[in-house]
């Protein structure tokens, strides 16, 4: 399953015209199905005078198999829903929907026509999505003195480790650091505490980090 995702916020919006028919593409996060659907929704709210609001999503589901679906909207069977499942499926991403609303242009496009109206319409959109990926990071405890503290955290950043708001005590400040590489960590800490201090493991986080660009389909 992949860690690649939209990054959350409002959908990410592109707009395609074959034969004077309009598709206006909305793709978003969705967590879970019901998020999926509310933003079907919520396009069918936005263009309520639209002939089909066609949508597909894939929704990670722990500890099962990836949930997949898709609705025509009154397009002829297959040539909508489908077409964008497979482009949603090759673009990697997952806890992912899209919805295509129509105007229809007045000239029929056939079916070959349609599918490939969907997927160019899909494929528009997937070209200007914003993308995180779920990256799982090692968490530390660091034990301090209230002296040394404030210039460890600075040395640390410094270094490129993550460092949460340190916790401050009458024995001392708690620093809580995250990282993919402990040995990487380690020295760093070694190098500004001249080896009198060493991180605790403390289990582990998943963030999200900005994908620079879109990976080819």
């Amino acid at each position: 399953m992949s860690d690649l995702r939209p990054a959350p916020g409002l959908p990410t919006r592109a707009q395609t015209e074959v034969r004077r028919s309009r598709f206006i593409t909305l793709l978003a996060r969705a967590g879970s199905e019901d998020e999926a659907r509310d933003v079907v929704a919520a396009a069918r709210a936005e263009f309520p005078d639209a002939r089909h609001h066609c949508s597909a999503f894939l929704v990670a589901v722990p500890g099962a198999n990836l949930l997949e679906r898709s609705s025509d909207d009154g397009e002829p069977a297959g040539t909508a829903g489908t077409p964008m499942l497979e482009v949603l499926r090759g673009s990697g991403l997952t806890d992912v929907v899209a919805v295509v609303v129509r105007y229809f242009g007045g000239t029929k496009l056939g079916t070959g026509g349609l599918v490939r109206a969907y997927s160019a319409a899909v494929q528009a959109v997937l070209e200007r999505v914003p993308r995180v990926r779920a990256v799982r990071l090692g968490l530390w405890t660091l034990d301090l003195p209230h002296a040394d503290a404030g210039r460890v955290e600075a040395e640390l950043r410094s270094r490129g480790i993550d460092v949460a708001t340190p916790t401050y005590s009458a024995a001392g400040v708690r620093l809580t650091l995250a990282t993919k590489d402990e040995a990487e960590l380690r020295g760093a800490v070694s190098l500004v505490t001249s080896g009198t201090a060493d991180p605790e493991p403390a289990g582990e986080t998943v963030v999200e980090l900005p994908v620079s660009s879109a990976p080819a389909p």
